[in-house]
């Protein structure tokens, strides 16, 4: 199981990317590090910056958002990140959600699916540079020639040469989507994926894959999971109940809302239409109290060192290949790269 560090300059008014923990982790021996986007701070430039202070942690993106960029623009950007440091980026795509693409990117919805397939196949003909881009896709043309269209593009081929093999992850839960990961990306980033849900994916990866020829050897799975080292586990689940009642109740619309339908997935229908029924009453209290602890619990490495330890255990059972963690102190750092059985690297000095 390797580890990857999430970074969630995102959700800060400020850009302050924790450094000295970054450091730490590639010195104990995590394999990556992650950052996101949502509308603030950029999944990529952070990625930039941990480019020249970092010399062994993969770089990657959980998630660069579909509608924030055309696909030559996003593989414009890793391309770039990849020359930088080679051998260490990962493209990591998702498509965000309606309010998201259409109130803050002014992008349409669309065909969620339809559209993350055509970028998908962009993005490595860029890689690949095998001639001039060109695609007619459902969603997404090149050269361009719909409404407003001049008629003088030409497809063009990329400048930069880039790491045709640079991976690509993708961020999806729903059926239709796990599909089509295992189908054309090189690593998934699950939503909802735990030990105790672990299995509800298996035959959507299977028909993914076979639709490639490949089996699950061919495909890394990056997912994540909570990290507390206490003797109150109840008050560190309760802390996590808010955020997850946010989520399910407030975040998307009435039909499009990936948290709530990652929770009715995993089995907690009536939970999720409760929390949802309050969260849009404005009782937000009693949405997160509504949360239940076992959705909570199930994959979080929360308690004694002795618990987090059975726990990390029951990710081993899964086909996770990778487990993205956010630890608070130097403590659970040093306890995960243990667990994990991580190679420490001397040479990386932490100041």
């Amino acid at each position: 199981m390797r580890l990857g560090l999430g970074v969630d300059v995102w959700a800060a008014p400020r850009v302050d990317l924790p450094l000295r923990r970054i450091l730490l982790a590639e010195k104990l021996g995590f394999d990556s590090v992650w950052t996101a986007e949502i509308y603030g701070a950029d999944a990529v430039t952070p990625l930039a910056f941990l480019a020249a202070h970092t010399r062994y942690l993969r770089l990657g993106s959980a998630v660069a958002q579909v509608p924030a960029r055309p696909p030559t623009t996003a593989a414009m950007q890793f391309a770039t990140l990849e020359a930088l440091a080679p051998g260490r980026v990962v493209c990591g795509l998702g498509l965000s959600g309606p309010q998201v693409a259409e109130g803050w990117y002014g992008q349409p919805w669309g065909q969620p699916s339809a559209r993350l397939r055509d970028y998908v196949a962009i993005v490595r003909q860029v890689f690949r540079r095998e001639g001039p881009v060109v695609h007619d896709g459902t969603e997404i043309r090149l050269p361009y020639d719909g409404p407003g269209s001049t008629g003088s593009g030409r497809p063009l081929k990329p400048i930069l040469h880039p790491n045709p093999d640079l991976p690509i992850f993708l961020a999806t839960g729903g059926p239709a989507n796990v599909r089509l990961t295992a189908e054309v990306a090189d690593g998934w980033l699950p939503l909802g994926y735990t030990p105790g849900s672990a299995h509800l994916y298996a035959e959507d990866l299977a028909v993914g894959l076979a639709r490639s020829g490949r089996t699950m050897a061919d495909l890394e799975v990056q997912t994540g999971a909570t990290v507390c080292l206490t003797d109150d586990v109840r008050s560190v689940l309760d802390a996590a109940k808010p955020g997850v009642a946010m989520r399910v109740g407030g975040y998307g619309t009435a039909e499009h809302n990936f948290h709530r339908d990652a929770m009715v997935r995993r089995g907690f229908g009536e939970a999720a239409e409760r929390i949802t029924e309050l969260f849009v009453a404005g009782r937000r209290d009693e949405a997160a109290a509504a949360v239940p602890d076992d959705y909570v619990d199930d994959g979080a490495l929360v308690g004694s060192e002795a618990r987090i330890a059975e726990r990390f255990e029951q990710w081993r059972s899964t086909d996770a290949t990778g487990l993205t963690v956010r630890p608070g102190t130097d403590e659970e750092m040093v306890l995960l790269s243990r667990l994990a059985g991580c190679e420490p690297r001397p040479d990386v000095d932490v100041p």
